[in-house]
């Protein structure tokens, strides 16, 4: 992300042209939101391309008012989830598509069993989640519900980093909070004002297992492929998988 001269407008930068049918998604999905009345980052114009990767423009947010809260984040996915299917086509949310890609970066860095006990983790996974029976109708999500994508400016909280739009259970929305709880120390209240907000708890649906077994796959493979190069990364890339193999879902995980 660039702030762009004059202060009203950032650029945003794709990784590589792969990427530029995501960064066109993610415009249509911003301003589909906006018509629809979800609070969400504006968007200027793009994707343009340039030097092989796509750009795109977006309205610079004014500076936040306030931390956002987890009542803030479930309002907002609230609103979302009780829209009807987007009017141009979203992808699965598939939470596992990078597992394989980045422990092949990680080659060198990882042990190779621990490399291999995730890719058949991720497989068991993806079975778990294709028998799923959703508690609520599948939809539009947000994809990427963290508290770091909402912003709290002078009119209220917005949601921004729409990159992961997708068409999937809503259920993949509300697993985040539940994961940020459990794993990285967020306070019981702050997930009690969210789950009070969205009006339900996904801890208590049966398959949340499920989900968030492979947020955690995929989150403890992505650090993976910065253990070659980071001791910090390789450390907590050990914590994490030790944790998966004991089946502990409370141990403490670090942000990366």
């Amino acid at each position: 992300m660039f702030a762009l001269p004059g202060g009203q407008a950032v650029a945003k930068v794709g990784r590589s042209a792969a990427s530029t049918a995501r960064a066109a998604r993610e415009v249509r999905a911003a301003r589909w939101l906006l018509e629809r009345g979800v609070p969400a980052v504006r968007p200027l114009a793009g994707p343009v391309a340039a030097l092989g990767r796509p750009v795109t423009f977006w309205e610079r947010l004014p500076p936040a008012e306030r931390p956002p809260s987890g009542a803030d984040l479930g309002s907002l996915l609230r609103r979302l989830h009780a829209l009807g299917p987007a009017p141009f086509p979203l992808p699965a949310r598939s939470l596992l598509a990078g597992v394989d890609r980045w422990l092949r970066a990680a080659e060198g860095g990882i042990d190779p069993a621990d490399a291999a006990y995730l890719r058949e983790r991720a497989e068991t996974c993806a079975a778990q989640i294709a028998a799923l029976r959703p508690r609520l109708p599948p939809g539009p999500i947000h994809g990427d519900a963290l508290l770091r994508n909402v912003v709290v400016g002078p009119d209220g909280p917005v949601l921004t980093d729409l990159e992961y739009v997708s068409h999937d259970l809503r259920e993949h929305d509300l697993v985040v909070m539940a994961l940020a709880r459990d794993r990285y120390g967020m306070p019981e209240r702050e997930y009690q004002g969210f789950t009070g907000a969205y009006g339900w708890d996904v801890a208590e649906w049966p398959g949340c297992a499920a989900l968030r077994g492979a947020r955690e796959t995929a989150s403890a493979a992505w650090v993976a492929q910065h253990a070659p190069a980071s001791p910090g990364a390789r450390a907590e890339f050990r914590r994490r998988v030790a944790s998966l193999r004991a089946g502990d879902p409370l141990v403490r995980w670090h942000a990366w």
